[in-house]
């Protein structure tokens, strides 16, 4: 529950597999009886209340999907909707999430239920990663053009267009990799194998600005194409970033090697 409050707070939905990871549970199925029981309580605290309390739960979603799984569908016709296609439930979850992220009690349901907030002690971590990163080096270098002439090694499909480097933004900054199948531009941030967590976490964001400036250049251009944004990893990921990772949204590929 803390944990789904934090996500609400940034506005980011979590996937099962993420939110899985971060509570140390195995099988992200297993996930399903402990958000039955969050709505279970929530329509509880929302009758004692007699005020209705948005179903948290529902900011978790399948990766196939990108949805919230059919055990939630209860949750939404109690609350009186329904739908007659896929898109129509899309529609009505996309609106749902509007609500939670912008429901204003959240502390004081985590009270009620007697959960402490989320403990967040990354503060240090965020600070060093403000000190900036070093140049590239030969394995950055090599890992760039691995990646980019494989888009299957970064969510795409095998056969995709091969990406662009260094491509550049409107901000000034320039991209390690762009591929841009069709209706989709995907940006790539690439930390090469040895990378340290301040720069793993300075990649984090650098996802961040990149989805943001290429949102807002799409849109001033009516560009339609679907814009997403992800680290690439020549290591492992670090545990320690889990919870940033999935407050900021950002995907992840890790132990990717081009040997």
């Amino acid at each position: 529950m803390p944990i789904l409050v934090r996500q609400a707070r940034a506005g980011q939905p979590i996937f099962y597999k993420d939110l899985a990871e971060e509570v140390e549970m195995p099988n992200p199925r297993n996930l399903n009886d402990p958000l039955g029981c969050i709505g279970d309580a929530l329509n509880d605290l929302s009758s004692n209340w007699e005020s209705e309390i948005p179903h948290i739960q529902a900011l978790v979603k399948n990766k196939h999907t990108n949805l919230p799984g059919q055990g939630f569908d209860g949750f939404l016709e109690e609350k009186g909707e329904s739908w007659d296609n896929n898109e129509e439930r899309r529609a009505i979850i996309e609106s749902y999430w509007a609500k939670i992220t912008h429901y204003p009690y959240w502390d004081d349901v985590l009270a009620a239920l007697e959960v402490e907030p989320a403990v967040n002690d990354l503060g240090p971590i965020i600070a060093n990663a403000c000190g900036g990163g070093g140049g590239e080096g030969p394995d950055h270098l090599a890992l760039k053009a691995y990646i980019c002439a494989n888009p299957q090694l970064v969510g795409l499909k095998e056969g995709d267009p091969i990406g662009e480097l260094e491509y550049g933004l409107p901000s000034g900054d320039r991209v390690d990799v762009v591929f841009s199948p069709n209706r989709r531009i995907h940006a790539v941030e690439v930390k090469p194998i040895g990378s340290s967590e301040a720069d793993i976490t300075r990649g984090l964001f650098q996802c961040v600005k990149y989805h943001a400036v290429l949102k807002s250049r799409a849109a001033f251009e009516c560009d339609n194409r679907k814009i997403t944004v992800c680290l690439a990893l020549g290591g492992m990921f670090p545990n320690s970033l889990v919870p940033l990772r999935n407050s900021l949204g950002i995907q992840v590929f890790d132990s990717i090697t081009s040997v």
